[in-house]
């Protein structure tokens, strides 16, 4: 079975690429794939997110087990974790995290699931325009629009000086009485 991904980048608007890759194959070997079609350097820890329907992260799979996480949480490792093992259907999306640092992604969507033939190796079957840059000098660097900037802030912002402990709720903020267990 054959996975075709199409991946694009939200920064730059004419690069996409298609992806052929059998269900076999593991995330280290899109990973791969990626890295080699974008033209990146191998040097950098990135990781996917396969996501919901919205793009929201939902399970994450490692380039390696840093050993950071809860010893109670699975960890997926690109190298041991198949493609087919975590992608069924059709229209799954999944965020590849190419710069860690500034959280810049290139993203995934399983565009069709090819039954009856296999790929021995990955291929980018077509390509259109160029990659985002793998990492970005500190002059280029995409402002983030939900971090307000200081200078934009007055002494009003953060409320009167006083501050009535009386007036504090804790149950509008879903806060317990510090019971674990209640």
């Amino acid at each position: 079975m054959i996975h075709k991904f199409i991946l694009i980048s939200p920064e730059v608007e004419d690069f996409a690429c298609e992806i052929l890759i059998d269900a076999d194959a593991t995330f280290y070997e899109l990973h791969r794939i990626i890295q080699q079609t974008c033209g990146y350097a191998e040097d950098q820890l990135t990781s996917f997110f396969l996501c919901n329907e919205n793009w929201e992260k939902e399970r994450e799979i490692v380039l390696e087990d840093m050993g950071q996480t809860p010893a109670d949480e699975d960890i997926y490792v690109m190298r041991e974790t198949r493609l087919g093992d975590m992608l069924e259907e059709e229209r799954q999306h999944i965020a590849y995290v190419f710069d860690p640092l500034e959280e810049r992604v290139l993203l995934l969507e399983l565009s069709e699931i090819i039954f009856g033939k296999n790929q021995t190796s990955p291929v980018c079957s077509r390509r259109h325009g160029n990659a985002p840059q793998q990492s970005l000098d500190a002059d280029e660097m995409p402002e983030k629009p939900h971090v307000q900037k200081t200078e934009e802030l007055d002494e009003n912002f953060y409320g009167s000086e006083g501050f009535d402990s009386e007036e504090f709720d804790p149950e509008g903020f879903e806060i317990s009485d510090g019971n674990p267990y209640a």
